[in-house]
């Protein structure tokens, strides 16, 4: 079965290398719609795949990191980089250029990696990302699948490069979320939340 939750953000970027003028060469913004595809063969003690409640926490928080923020590519021009950080107290640099393809892999992995640090206390049982679909607009959207988000083809995404500012992390639960991850800290699920 396949379950699935919506998230939305307000994001800017700058797409280096793409076709369109526009995209490569100044910095504009989208309206995103993020969707979380979870599966599994079995139902938690609630009969229920995974509880829409856990992804409001932890989950919900790496999504909306990126939510009046700007996207930046490690690869880009230094100046740009220190310039936007200066101005811009929410920014997340990523190893990947912001194309909602890569975002779709970048947001996979990040998901993917709590998930599997996450032990969970009401049954739940085999449950693992199916996909991650990433809506930059409403006609356009790109969707990854395990396959494509560890693909060094796409090239690669290294959890230590994926940085996000103070303004950022001081909007999650636990400013120390994305640092917990990337050692490997164990999250437990609430009982009731």
């Amino acid at each position: 079965m396949i379950i699935r939750k919506l998230f939305k953000f307000e994001n800017a970027h700058i797409v280096r290398g793409c076709s369109s003028v526009k995209c490569r060469s100044s910095v504009h913004g989208h309206s995103y719609k993020v969707e979380l595809l979870f599966e599994s063969n079995f139902l938690d003690n609630g009969q229920m795949v995974y509880d829409f409640g856990l992804m409001k926490q932890n989950m919900k928080a790496l999504v909306e990191s990126f939510d009046h923020a700007v996207a930046l590519w490690s690869g880009d021009d230094i100046s740009y980089l220190d310039d936007m950080k200066k101005h811009s107290a929410r920014w997340v640099e990523l190893p990947v250029s912001p194309s909602a393809e890569q975002f779709s892999r970048v947001i996979y992995i990040m998901i993917d990696k709590l998930l599997a640090l996450t032990s969970t206390v009401n049954g739940e049982k085999e449950v693992k990302v199916h996909s991650v679909i990433v809506h930059e607009t409403d006609t356009g959207y790109a969707q990854c699948f395990n396959e494509d988000a560890y693909s060094k083809n796409m090239g690669e995404i290294d959890l230590d490069k994926i940085l996000f500012s103070d303004e950022v992390k001081n909007d999650w639960a636990d400013n120390e979320l994305w640092e917990k991850i990337k050692k490997g800290e164990k999250f437990l699920n609430p009982k009731k939340i």
